[in-house]
């Protein structure tokens, strides 16, 4: 009868829900409140309503399984183990749908106390490991969450066949392992017993395809070290796949600990190309060495050579054979150029263009700049745009031209001819030996500025590229030109030396560059370029011998004054950029700055601290920069330290956040916020980090914001969204963007400024006419290029004060772009390193990380042979399996060899 009088209640209080709710939550109600939570979690009312309601099957179901847990509250010690053997074998063998609870579970809920009580009563032994067993089972539905029984009677049992009790027995075994194992590190209690349960859980998810669920096991208890003795070379890829991919979610030092795992499988599976990638994403040369000496197939050291080019790592090799002289080839990018043009002549785009075919004047809806059609700056603004569009092709009309017309650096005047004979090294990107006769014969002129912007040529072309005999080198560390009485050619050369250079850790360097930092009777602008340079040489080495001349000198007396020139903010980039992804290596640098009492301490400090922090996706980091920007500055002059921090911040929002795509969105939301409700000085740098957290990936939702932000009422906006637009779609063609420039163009035809701007933003949209990318993120984004990175973020820096340098006299910092242009193409060579025409599959890259079976990891592709440009996003598969690549990823220069299991079904 108590059951006829509990069911209608329980039909009333269903009618009654609504109005109930409130009321439950007071301290009466509590007790049917967790009732009714009770018979929710169970999916059915706690105990089996009316029999009547049971099938016949059901009721004798229930009635055995009651005759047999009374067996076990007998004396008779021997009916024990028959009885708990027949209840396993109930529950091993129920049927049930996902949503319901087994029915032996449910028929023995009521019991589950009875059962737990008999285990303290019984003596130690067989039956009672075996009941420890099934109440572990049971424990997983019933028991107390905050009491963790699955896991306690787990490790009180002797059993070790724990995978007969089914994948989601042992995956609630394993989240309470972890919760378990945070307790009793936080009461300082032993856990030895934890991980020997875990690591027994490990093969059983390796073998049911569960490899996410090892992984995330081992890494909760701090031990993914051990996972690399469970794999096999049917489960190491994927198990990799998963852990490099979970880096970057991970903060330090497990972010390493990953990597480094992940390393040593690859190499033990003689999966080299992956191993390699993973080495240089840890930044350690001396395992990316140690990977490069571990092969002697030569072909695949070619291929390993070229993924540590794409990176711009330097290293001494022997050239003694042929074979290591193709290999230093190799990694020293000097075949780049041909290749470039090998794919240029592809595409049919070798006929050089002009600016006019890029501005396009006769569409700017009738109101023409013609006015400045022929002034000094607007000729400079050509020459760039032409430096961009032409760029590594080797051949253009107005610099490279034979005969009677006049090179076009006559066109402009002063400090514009440095930068319009430096743009003689982004022509002949790359191609060092057949560009220094050209740059020689305008050395040989008169003009200091021209002289100086060969010197910069110099450096420009060379970047990236390292070859034998190093002709560079000798000409820009001249004696006579790093002491020469003119300024200007020593700043060039030492801005050449840097983006030369760039990532090559080369030591020889600092005998010539350390010197001038040094020199506190130098002009603040000498040593602060000095400083970049050596930043970019060393960029991510955390080098102690720069750091501390840097470091000195902003600490040192006699420099105070001029540390508040304008230039003295490249002082502080300079010493950023040796800590670039370094993460906490950093701190020690930040404490050093704690003690320094100078208005440029804390905005150093704050660059150091984006930097160290790069592409990791440091959500405390992100909300420590977000705090900055919280704050209000008051627009004076002594406030301008202050105000650099907060510009820096923003930017730094962007630094940290690209390589995450989550935290991209994020930080685009931010950026909304901080345009609404920011002081001026951050609302200039927002566009400027707008275009740094998607270069050359035009994203609708990021330029069509830019485009707004391009017609703001502060100019100083307006004219970094003008060069973000620019550089979100760098080397892109992208139409909409390009009729969004011809449209400012006409809108700011007044401007020169603004105009100049336009200009320079739709150079870098047609960038290498459509082939180039300027995206720090390489091989199947997977690595940052710090050389790159540090690149962009130097222009980021000079144009948060556009007017004071780069719209003024130092236009010449745009260069630094060099840094971070690659061409964006899939180029297939066979293994004497001659091109090798294949079909591959174009399409959407699609993230197959934790994926079942083997899914496709491209959608919507196009079939094309190579060489093949490649998009943002874009990713290349062969079409049959007639070569094996020697990289992973095809991208770049790729390597195939034949394969030799290859039949020809045609």
């Amino acid at each position: 009868m108590a059951q006829d009088s509990d069911k209608p209640s329980a039909t009333d209080k269903g009618k009654g829900k609504a109005p109930e709710d409130p009321p439950a939550l007071n301290g009466d109600a509590k007790q049917s409140e967790e009732k009714d939570a009770d018979k929710k979690a169970n999916g059915k009312p706690e105990e089996p309503a009316a029999d009547e309601e049971l099938s016949e099957e059901d009721q004798q179901l229930k009635s055995e399984l009651e005759m047999l847990v009374e067996r076990l509250k007998e004396d008779d010690a021997s009916l024990y183990k028959p009885a708990i053997d027949a209840i396993k074998n109930f529950i091993k063998t129920s049927t049930s749908s996902m949503t319901a609870v087994p029915k032996p579970l449910k028929f023995l809920r009521p019991h589950y106390d009875e059962l737990a009580a008999l285990y303290d009563k019984w003596p130690a032994g067989a039956d009672r490991d075996s009941l420890a067993d099934m109440l572990s089972v049971l424990g997983m539905t019933y028991g107390n969450e905050e009491k963790l029984e699955t896991l306690k009677y787990r490790l009180l049992s002797k059993s070790d066949d724990l995978g007969s009790w089914g994948h989601e027995y042992i995956r609630h075994l394993a989240l309470e392992i972890g919760q378990e194992y945070q307790n009793r590190l936080t009461d300082e209690r032993e856990v030895g017993d934890l991980t020997e349960l875990a690591l027994s859980l490990v093969p059983y998810f390796l073998s049911h395809n569960a490899d996410a669920d090892a992984v995330d096991l081992l890494s909760e208890l701090e031990m993914i070290e051990e996972i690399p003795r469970f794999l096999d070379e049917n489960t190491f890829s994927r198990v990799c796949l998963y852990m490099v991919g979970m880096v970057n979610l991970l903060t330090y030092p497990d972010d390493v600990a990953f990597l480094k795992t992940a390393h040593d499988i690859y190499v033990k599976y003689n999966r080299l190309a992956q191993a390699i990638v993973v080495a240089i994403r840890l930044n350690d040369l001396e395992l990316i060495r140690q990977d490069l000496d571990s092969t002697d197939d030569v072909a695949l050291k070619k291929q390993l050579a070229f993924l540590i080019a794409r990176q711009r790592i330097s290293l001494d090799l022997p050239t003694d054979t042929k074979d290591e002289q193709d290999i230093f080839e190799c990694l020293g990018n000097t075949q780049l150029p041909n290749h470039f043009k090998t794919l240029a002549k592809e595409l049919n785009i070798l006929e050089p263009k002009v600016p006019e075919d890029i501005y396009k004047t006769h569409l700017e809806s009738g109101r023409g700049s013609s006015a400045n059609a022929d002034s000094a700056k607007h000729n400079l603004a050509s020459a760039f745009v032409n430096a961009f569009v032409n760029a590594g092709f080797g051949s253009d009309k107005l610099m490279l031209v034979e005969g009677e017309q006049r090179p076009w650096v006559w066109k402009t005047k002063d400090d514009g001819m440095l930068s319009t004979t430096a743009s003689l090294g982004m022509l002949t990107q790359w191609d060092v030996e057949g560009s220094l006769d050209t740059i020689d014969r305008f050395q040989q002129l008169t003009e200091d500025t021209i002289k100086a912007g060969a010197l910069l040529a110099y450096g420009i072309v060379n970047s990236g590229v390292r070859m034998e005999g190093d002709p560079v080198i000798s000409l820009l560390s001249d004696d006579d030109i790093l002491q020469s009485p003119k300024p200007i050619n020593r700043l060039a050369a030492i801005m050449g030396l840097g983006l030369s250079y760039a990532g090559s850790n080369r030591e020889d360097l600092l005998d010539f560059l350390l010197p001038i930092v040094e020199d506190s009777t130098q002009e603040m602008q000498l040593s602060a370029m000095a400083a970049v340079s050596l930043g970019m040489i060393f960029v991510g080495s955390s080098n102690n011998q720069v750091a501390e001349a840097i470091a000195t000198q902003l600490m040192d007396d006699d420099r105070q004054k001029q540390l508040k020139d304008k230039w003295a903010r490249f002082m502080a980039l300079g010493l950023a950029l040796l800590y670039f992804g370094r993460q906490e290596e950093v701190d020690v640098i930040l404490d050093i700055l704690k003690a320094v009492d100078h208005p440029m301490a804390t905005p150093t400090a704050t660059l150091a601290s984006v930097c160290a922090w790069a592409g990791t996706g440091a959500v405390l980091k992100l909300q420590e920069l977000l705090h900055i920007c919280n704050d209000h500055i008051e627009d004076k002059e002594e406030n301008v330290g202050e105000q650099l921090v907060q510009s820096y911040a923003v930017l730094g929002l962007s630094l940290i956040a690209m390589g995450e795509d989550v935290g991209q969105d994020m930080v685009l939301r931010q950026f909304g916020h901080l345009m609404h409700y920011g002081e001026p000085n951050i609302r200039k740098a927002v566009p400027l980090a707008m275009g740094l957290i998607s270069p050359s990936n035009p994203q609708m939702k990021i330029y069509d914001t830019l485009s707004r932000y391009s017609h703001d009422n502060d100019n100083d906006v307006a004219i970094n969204a003008i060069f973000a637009m620019g550089l979100v779609g760098a080397g892109t063609n992208n139409a909409r963007l390009a009729q969004l420039l011809r449209q400012l163009a006409s809108y700011y035809h007044r401007d020169q400024n603004s105009l100049f701007m336009v200009r320079i933003a739709q150079g870098l949209l047609h960038m290498g006419k459509g082939t180039m990318s300027l995206n720090p993120f390489h091989t199947d984004r997977q690595v940052l290029s710090r050389v790159a990175a540090g690149g962009l973020l130097t222009i980021l820096v000079s144009l948060i004060d556009a007017k004071q340098f780069i719209l003024a006299d130092a236009h010449y910092l745009l260069y630094f772009v060099v840094t971070a242009m690659y061409p964006r193409f899939l180029v297939t060579l066979d293994e004497d390193l001659k091109p090798l025409t294949v079909n591959v599959r174009v399409g959407q890259a699609v993230d197959v990380v934790g994926a079942a079976g083997r899914p496709r990891t491209i959608t919507g592709w196009q079939t094309q042979s190579t060489p093949v440009l490649l998009a943002y996003g874009e990713r290349a598969e062969l079409e049959d399996d007639e070569y094996i690549p020697l990289s992973n990823t095809l991208e770049g220069l790729v390597i195939l060899r034949k394969n030799p299991d290859f039949e020809d079904n045609k």
